[in-house]
């Protein structure tokens, strides 16, 4: 089922780690969450993926899943929650301040906007809650209030992007679709966009048009 979306809005995707946010979300929120002594002693299991991972012989969509499996497997889900809230609000001093602005823009003219990451939402959901956008991302799987270590969806990357981001919204509806990404796990997305931005590529941001611009008008009568 589509969310809904009123003619001639626009819709605008962010990547999160490398786009929106300037460093590794997940990483970063491993270290928070756990001793130190926690993550030297589940990360020895890893040590052979992890440097095929640098070695880009093991791909880093099953090096995000093993990772968190190793990490938080059999953690209590609440207290987990509970640092994650906490972390999220660290988050923001260390934004893109360029594409903050423009996603404030985005905002500003009634655009949808929605962070779409292979980052799971234990912290996400806080980070799009301060910020009242939406959200598409790795959800982990919960049960008796404990983290299995698994995801309760596929990793929202890749292909997956597009395919959540079409199935949760009728994109013919919208009048302007960006994208915003940084590597080639964004690609997917953004070739859904008519205003794709790629970090360290694209040569400058795209200009925001309004839901109905002038020259949009001028079309559509012209039609």
């Amino acid at each position: 089922m589509y969310a809904t979306g009123k003619t001639n809005k626009n819709l605008a995707l962010f990547d999160f780690d490398g786009t929106l946010y300037n460093k590794d979300s997940f990483t970063g929120f491993i270290f928070y969450a756990l001793k130190k002594r926690q993550i030297v002693r589940r990360g020895i299991k890893i040590i052979p993926w992890v440097q095929a991972y640098y070695l880009n012989i093991y791909p880093a969509h099953a090096m995000r899943a093993r990772l968190f499996n190793v990490m938080f497997r059999n953690a209590d889900f609440n207290e987990i929650q509970a640092l994650a809230h906490e972390y999220a609000k660290e988050l923001p001093a260390h934004f893109n301040t360029e594409l903050f602005r423009q996603l404030l823009q985005h905002q500003q003219q009634g655009d949808d906007v929605v962070l779409v990451s292979a980052s799971v939402s234990l912290y996400l959901s806080a980070v799009c809650e301060m910020l009242d956008i939406d959200l598409i991302c790795t959800e982990p799987e919960i049960k008796n209030d404990k983290l299995t270590g698994l995801y309760s969806t596929a990793d929202c990357s890749c292909e997956q992007k597009k395919v959540r981001v079409t199935d949760k919204y009728n994109l013919s509806s919208y009048r302007h679709i960006y994208a915003y990404g940084n590597s080639h796990e964004d690609l997917d997305m953004l070739e859904l966009a008519h205003h794709p931005y790629m970090v360290g590529e694209s040569s400058q941001l795209p200009a925001l048009r309004t839901q109905f611009s002038i020259t949009d008008r001028e079309t559509d009568e012209a039609v």
